[in-house]
């Protein structure tokens, strides 16, 4: 009889059932401390240094790097920065406000055009909503651009529009507004503790056509899962289309318009090709934002440490925004959680 020996392997070791989504996980870290956390603990340290051009070469081993602690911060807050016409706060409240008014025209006009948009009976409905998508797609560095050059002083479209509107109503003079250079403001209450300049309003006027097309699409998609019965019913009842605007169509569109409201808020407020293309931030950086000016203080001034501690001061601002805006929408809550 032969006898048959089996070799028996020793079990191989197995990972933990713990450990393995970190292993799955750890390309992902890998990539992201290099691209996102390295730079942004080298920007931490940077801003409390006065890092300038004569630091590029050897970056933080530079013989001559000072460590100055707090003293970029404090300028910053303390206008003790070498840059004229800046103060933190008065760009801080400028910058809430240009996001905040760019939300309260894109959103209604955005619902009022998908509401019209989607009334039975108009024709080439789709060819509309081919057309209204279009300023989405469009680059903002290109907007910025184009509109740029609509309200230029000497030649814009702007300037020319008005002067035929003039003529119509029997004026003769030629109509030369400086949108984008004039600093006294037209409406000097608004904003206290700022100007809103000629500039102001002209972006405002540039980043409407860029911002209420996609108001229109979520609002668009939100109207198309409002069931049709609820309109017959109030139609039974006698409720005008005021009525069923109100009552039905407004608080099944707020779901679906809020996110998109906080979304179109956090653009608007890190809006920094729009921005810096169109007025730069001038006149006299009336119309500056955060990013824009932290962006100046490196090409311009090449005042790296104040820029880096700039950047830090805007994380925790759009960490305060983050927090405030998820807090509305519950976005990174589970639906256990909700």
């Amino acid at each position: 009889m032969t006898t048959l020996i089996t070799k028996i392997e020793p079990p191989k070791p197995r990972i933990s059932k713990a450990l393995l989504p970190y292993l799955y996980l750890l390309p992902a870290f890998l990539v992201m401390g290099v691209i996102t956390f390295y730079p942004l603990v080298y920007q931490l340290i940077v801003s409390f240094t006065d890092f300038q051009t004569k630091d590029l070469r050897l970056g933080l081993n530079s013989p001559v790097l000072n460590f100055i602690g707090l003293k970029n911060y404090i300028d910053i807050f303390t206008a003790g920065l070498p840059v004229q016409n800046f103060e933190f706060f008065r760009i801080l409240i400028y910058n809430f406000w240009w996001a905040i008014t760019n939300v309260m025209l894109h959103v209604p006009a955005g619902v009022v055009i998908a509401v019209l948009l989607n009334s039975e009976g108009l024709w080439f409905k789709k060819l509309y909503r081919a057309m209204y998508i279009l300023p989405v797609v469009v680059p903002p560095l290109v907007v910025a651009t184009v509109w740029r050059n609509i309200f230029d002083d000497q030649y814009g479209a702007m300037n020319q529009f008005l002067t035929t509107i003039a003529q119509l109503f029997g004026g003769t003079e030629v109509v030369h507004i400086r949108w984008l250079t004039e600093y006294a403001p037209p409406i000097p209450w608004l904003l206290p503790g700022g100007p809103l300049t000629k500039a102001y309003y002209a972006m405002m006027i540039a980043n409407f056509w860029l911002g209420w097309p996609f108001m229109t699409v979520v609002a668009t998609g939100a109207l198309q899962s409002i069931p049709k019965d609820l309109y017959e019913a109030a139609d039974i009842d006698g409720a005008s289309g005021s009525q069923k605007f109100w009552t039905i169509t407004v608080p099944l569109l707020r779901p679906a318009m809020i996110p998109a409201a906080v979304y179109g808020f956090t653009l608007s407020f890190n809006l920094f090709a729009f921005v810096f293309f169109m007025s730069g931030g001038g006149p006299a950086r009336s119309t500056e934002i955060l990013v824009t000016f932290a962006y100046d203080l490196v090409r311009n001034l090449r005042l790296f440490g104040a820029a880096a501690a700039f950047s830090v001061i805007i994380f925790f601002v759009g960490t305060v925004v983050f927090l405030i805006t998820n807090r509305i929408t519950r976005a990174t809550e589970s639906y256990t959680e909700i």
